[in-house]
């Protein structure tokens, strides 16, 4: 495939993910579009990375003319074939399932041009089988952000098995544009950001459940310890108990019974404690 230089991005999914992204992508100085399939989420969103950007003025961490001209930068599209079209890269932020995903970047690949770059935040689905289902699989590539997107530096960049080297090249460029720093892994199970940090959570929901400490202490002990700005389990709430619970049974079939889900993340995610969007998780807000 050719090389396309990106200056229109859009964003599928106007969730937390989709929004933190847009909102990163606005403000490193690409015309942004943001689409969601619920009607009046993505113009939801943008209300929300206006608020956030004008805390990022409030902290001192940006000025308001980048917040303005972030802001305008950023449109909420309503159809979803007239946006693809003009695409230059297209970061799909839907709910972590294959078959949707895969439907998604079936009807996508049809929509964008030839060189349009098809990325996904997939925080542990198999980039090259969502690549499969697309037209032109070389230039599907694993985006993956970190929550939240504003705030976090780093950026996972997953090359499936056909990715072009041109589009992991631009795929660099674009994260350093949108001041990230990028870690570059292959297309292994839960990469290698998800099956660490599902590795230590599980862990320490075993050690909660076998009563070795509270949940607090068990925190307490990582961030103390060994530098982490949040422990496991705090972190189990930001993310969503119901998002780990679905990393770790996707990391069981591939990886073996090391990635088993305790029962109390069962228990939890069937009782609704999902964490701090539900008000309640391992802590409660």
């Amino acid at each position: 495939m050719s090389f396309v230089d990106v200056q229109n991005v859009l964003v599928v999914g106007a969730g937390t993910m989709g929004a933190g992204i847009a909102q990163v992508a606005a403000r490193a100085g690409y015309a942004t579009q943001l689409f969601d399939v619920a009607p009046g989420a993505a113009a939801k969103a943008l209300d929300k990375i206006a608020e956030s950007l004008q805390k990022a003025v409030d902290k001192g961490k940006s000025t308001p003319d980048e917040r303005t001209q972030a802001l305008a930068r950023l449109t909420a599209a309503t159809d979803l074939d007239a946006a693809a079209a003009h695409a230059d890269l297209v970061v799909e932020a839907a709910p972590e399932n294959l078959e949707l995903k895969k439907e998604l970047f079936a009807r996508l690949s049809k929509l964008v041009k030839p060189e349009t770059i098809l990325a996904t935040n997939t925080s542990s689905l198999p980039v090259t089988a969502i690549a499969a289902a697309a037209k032109g699989p070389e230039r599907v590539i694993g985006l993956h952000f970190f929550n939240p997107v504003p705030i976090m530096k780093l950026l996972e960049i997953v090359h499936g098995e056909r990715t072009s080297p041109l589009v992991l090249t631009a795929a660099k460029a674009i994260g350093a544009r949108m001041g990230k720093e990028v870690v570059v892994v292959r297309d292994a199970p839960g990469f290698a950001t998800s099956r660490l940090g599902i590795a230590l959570a599980l862990e320490a929901m075993r050690m909660l459940e076998e009563g070795v400490a509270s949940a607090e202490e068990i925190d307490r002990a990582i961030e103390l310890g060994y530098g982490h700005p949040m422990g496991p389990l705090k972190l189990t709430d930001q993310v969503g108990l119901d998002v780990r619970l679905a990393i770790a049974e996707h990391l069981r079939g591939e990886l073996g019974e090391r990635f088993n889900p305790p029962q109390v993340l069962r228990r939890m995610v069937r009782a609704g404690k999902l964490g701090k969007k539900s008000g309640e998780g391992f802590y409660k807000y």
